[in-house]
Formats: C-alpha cells, sequence, structure tokens
C-alpha cells in the first residue's frame, strides 16, 4: 500500500513525489514513455526562477535524482486506468495493480503537431511549440507562428517584441482568438498576416532554414525564409481513461482547480492536464507542489484518522 500513486514523470509529477518524500510518505511514481515530459526536448531553459540556463533534459534528470535519493519508486509501465475500492484506490497498469491511498494525475498535454516533413527531425533545432519558452532564442530573426487561435496569437504578439519579423500563418480568412490582440498585431509593423495558408514542409538541414507553404486559394506555392517556426495548433490532453473517475471537460482537461482537487476525494490533478490557464514550467511545479501537500492532508484527515 503506497501513500501517493503519481501517474505522469513530467515535472508536476516528479515535483509531487519529492514533496511527498519530504513529507514522510511513500510515493510510487508512473511514466509510460519518457520521464521528464515536455521539457526534455527543449535545447536551453531560461525562465525557471533561479537558474539561468539549463538544458531541459538535465533539468528532467535532476528533478528526478533528487526525487529517487528522497526514496520515491519509480515504475516505468503505462498506466490503463483507476478504480476505487472502499477505503483505498488502485492503479492498474498493462502489467499488474497498485494499491494507494490517494493519487496524483500528472498526465500532461501532447502538442499537436502539423505533421509535415522536416517537423520531427528538426524538433528543438528551431522547431519549437512554446514562443515563451524559446522565443528568445530568436531575436533579430524572422520566425513563423502557426495556428488561428488565442495562443497563436499571443504567441505573435510576444515574438513581435524580439523578433525582426513574425509571419503568422493561418489556414483559414479569420482569426479564432481574440480581436483585441488581432488588432493590435495588424497595427505592429514587424507582423505579417499569412492567411489561407498552410505549412507544406520544414526545410532545413542541421536548423530550420524556410518553409514549403501553399495559399488554399489560389493553389500558388512559395517558400518563406525563416529562422524558426512556433507551432501553436491546440494542445491534446491523455485522459479518457480516466473519464470515468474524474470530471474532465469538453477538451478532456482534468476539472480541477488551483487547489488540484479533482471531482472525487482522494485523486488531484497536476500540472498542464488540469483545466488552467498558464502551462509553463513553473506552474507545473507549484502544481506537483500543492497536489501533494494536498494529498498528504487527505491521508491525514480522512484515511488515517
Amino acid at each position: 500500500m503506497y501513500d501517493i500513486g503519481i501517474i505522469g514523470g513530467g515535472t508536476a509529477g516528479m515535483t509531487a513525489a519529492i514533496y511527498g518524500q519530504r513529507a514522510g510518505k511513500q510515493t510510487i511514481l508512473f511514466e509510460g514513455t519518457t520521464f521528464g515530459g515536455q521539457i526534455t526536448s527543449s535545447p536551453n531553459v531560461e525562465n525557471y526562477p533561479g537558474i539561468a540556463s539549463v538544458s531541459g533534459s538535465e533539468f528532467s534528470m535532476n528533478l528526478m535524482d533528487q526525487a529517487v535519493k528522497l526514496g520515491a519508486q519509480t515504475i516505468m509501465e503505462q498506466v490503463t486506468g483507476i478504480r476505487e475500492e472502499a477505503d483505498y484506490k488502485v492503479i492498474v497498469t498493462t502489467e499488474k495493480e497498485y494499491e494507494c491511498k490517494s493519487i496524483i494525475l500528472a498526465t500532461g498535454v501532447t502538442h499537436r503537431h502539423l505533421g509535415v516533413p522536416g517537423e520531427e527531425r528538426l524538433t528543438g533545432a528551431g522547431v519549437s511549440y512554446c514562443a515563451t519558452c524559446d522565443g528568445m532564442f530568436f531575436r533579430g530573426r524572422e520566425v513563423a507562428v502557426v495556428g488561428g487561435g488565442s495562443t497563436a496569437l499571443q504567441d505573435a504578439e510576444f515574438l513581435s517584441n524580439y523578433c525582426s519579423k513574425v509571419y503568422l500563418i493561418h489556414r483559414r480568412d479569420e482569426f479564432r482568438g481574440e480581436d483585441q490582440i488581432v488588432k493590435r498585431l495588424q497595427e505592429k509593423e514587424n507582423v505579417e498576416f499569412i492567411l489561407n495558408t498552410t505549412v507544406q514542409e520544414i526545410c532545413g538541414e542541421q536548423m530550420v532554414e524556410s518553409l514549403r507553404v501553399l495559399n488554399k486559394v489560389t493553389g500558388e506555392e512559395s517558400e518563406l525564409t525563416v529562422s524558426g517556426i512556433f507551432v501553436a495548433v491546440g494542445q491534446i490532453a491523455q485522459n479518457e481513461k480516466f473519464a470515468d473517475v474524474v470530471q474532465l471537460d469538453e477538451g478532456g482537461f482534468i476539472v480541477a482547480g488551483e487547489d488540484c482537487k479533482t471531482s472525487e476525494a482522494g485523486i488531484y490533478a497536476a500540472g498542464d492536464c488540469r483545466t488552467k490557464e498558464v502551462r509553463q514550467l513553473t506552474t507545473a511545479a507549484a502544481d506537483g507542489a500543492v497536489a501533494a501537500l494536498a494529498a498528504c492532508k487527505y491521508i491525514a484527515d480522512v484515511v488515517e484518522k
């Protein structure tokens, strides 16, 4: 019987393990693919307080090392579901079942990809899914943002403060995001809208050098010279397997506030997988701490009372 079962080995999950262990609880951390989460693909992290610069993989390795040294148990198995018993919970994996007094869901999200040639090969070499994470590396350069929602608009506005030119590429003729941001972008001299257009290929040998784009109205193909492309076409939650246990919103995110409490007592959600406005490394770590301490309180007040 474990005190806290944590599903997801990214920043939120590993922070929860650290806080759980330091509170004297036995934690078990499940990850189905790679410990560290999305941040491992970032070549350089410069926006985490107290750490001026670190690679995403090193940041993740340090978190993992800290959690394991404190006594957290790590399990490399795919979680398939959760089952509620009378006075405990069961985490079910492809291999076996694990009994826990409380659970923290830290499953993160995956960024929706364009699915075009060159995207996977050049991820981390000019292809990014987080403007606020990587935008500063493109100071003074020409970049493209792909997407039509508020995130894409916000990314373009953020990048316009650092980049010499920002191309905002959208497959439709109107944006789905906030009109006020659209109006602000229209007033910026270094922002250009490229509408009714899709990216066909991301080109470059070692780094992004250009984009091959297609105008859907004219059928004309052209090449756009850029040093980076920021893909903002949505995020995909991975919580379907927990839908019968905790409440999800229409986008598949776990309904939970800043206290990280879900609709089910003793189950908490931390990091990008929950409903929230800001999804950053710092907020993932904060959620991990909040969720772990909430789980400790639940164990003391309910399970062991």
